[in-house]
């Protein structure tokens, strides 16, 4: 959860953690946005009262793709300056520190960051990047940056956001993702960008499979050529895409109660995790919005744990595997791999 949530039962928040599926646009602290209304003298339409229900889904609301996207609706209204978004930055990695996560991969979206004010892009990627590198330092964690472009937004801007990320590997930047409306938006426009971003350089990891079928994971590893797959919970519905993700050794990135409140699964008992991880597919546990579904990642192992029958055995695996899935060198990832280990056997 976020720093302004309920505190996670102790069992899963001293355990270390990986996170490589955390959008910084859904990070925002209840709190801040308030306080950001208030001081900032936001024009905004809404009250305290009304903001909650605009920016995290509630119990009593239709749980789909429709209503979950709508959130980010009220969340834009609050890119309104470099120091808004570096504040946001910095407060998204202090939750992840709180929450014991030793490395995280944090993707933004730097065409929705910048249109609110019209802000160039590549400035957007700096103030990012700064914030980024300065939260880490002062919170003793490991940050990594994924640029992240919508299916719904124009594929000249997302030319452009791939463009710049290729040239800032040198800083935190290390992948690409392409997310957003699946259902509506295929794709097939995107596939030249990604080519060409991988050639230059850059990991990429797809939102595919999570609000449409198999053949959205196939085309995600065949054409796009992803390195990780983004949710892809869906691919169970087709044992020749399981088969597929099984030979390329594909990570998926599982969020469990993102996928509740977008509707990719209509109660918790139906998620298919535990037939991802008994068909052998690689997978790690990730929060994907935690302010919008109002958690933390400890919180995500505990429903694994306590709701979906998971081992603590089993979750460390997935721990372990998320570190051996994550955009790094292979000195880097060797190192995280063996300070995650050694805090877990610290458990036993």
């Amino acid at each position: 959860m976020t720093a302004d949530s309920p505190d996670a039962s102790a069992r899963f928040l001293g355990m270390p953690k990986v996170d490589l599926h955390r959008h910084l646009e859904g990070c925002l602290r209840l709190n801040t946005m308030i306080e950001l209304a208030d001081e900032a003298g936001l024009d905004l339409p809404f009250t305290r009262k009304t903001l909650r229900p605009r920016v995290r889904m509630q119990p009593d609301e239709v749980w789909n793709w429709e209503n979950f996207l709508a959130k980010f609706e009220t969340l834009r209204r609050f890119y309104r300056s470099p120091e808004i978004i570096q504040r946001i930055t910095h407060e998204a990695i202090a939750d992840a520190a709180a929450d014991q996560i030793a490395y995280l991969e944090l993707r933004f979206t730097p065409a929705t960051l910048a249109r609110g004010r019209g802000f160039a892009l590549r400035e957007v990627f700096e103030w990012v990047e700064q914030a980024a590198a300065e939260a880490a330092r002062r919170h003793s964690i490991r940050v990594r940056l994924i640029a992240s472009v919508n299916r719904h937004d124009a594929v000249a801007e997302a030319e452009r956001v791939a463009a710049i990320a290729a040239d800032r590997t040198h800083a935190l930047v290390v992948g690409l993702d392409l997310a957003g409306n699946e259902v509506e938006f295929p794709a097939e426009p995107f596939e030249g960008i990604f080519r060409d971003a991988r050639q230059a350089g850059l990991h990429i990891t797809i939102h595919a499979g999570e609000w449409t079928g198999a053949e959205s994971v196939r085309h995600a590893l065949e054409v796009m050529q992803a390195d990780r797959i983004a949710h892809g919970v869906r691919v169970m519905e087709d044992p020749s895409v399981v088969a597929l993700a099984l030979e390329r050794r594909t990570p998926f990135e599982v969020c469990l109660t993102s996928n509740l409140h977008s509707g990719v699964v209509p109660t918790l008992a139906e998620h298919p995790l535990p037939r991802m991880i008994q068909a052998g597919l690689q997978v790690s546990l990730g929060t994907d919005d935690p302010s919008i579904s109002d958690i933390r990642l400890s919180d995500e192992y505990a429903l694994a744990v306590e709701q979906l029958g998971l081992s603590e055995v089993s979750l460390a695996g997935l721990i372990l595997a998320a570190g051996q899935a994550a955009f790094l060198p292979e000195s880097e990832k060797r190192l995280l791999e063996l300070e995650l280990q050694a805090a877990l056997l610290a458990r036993v």
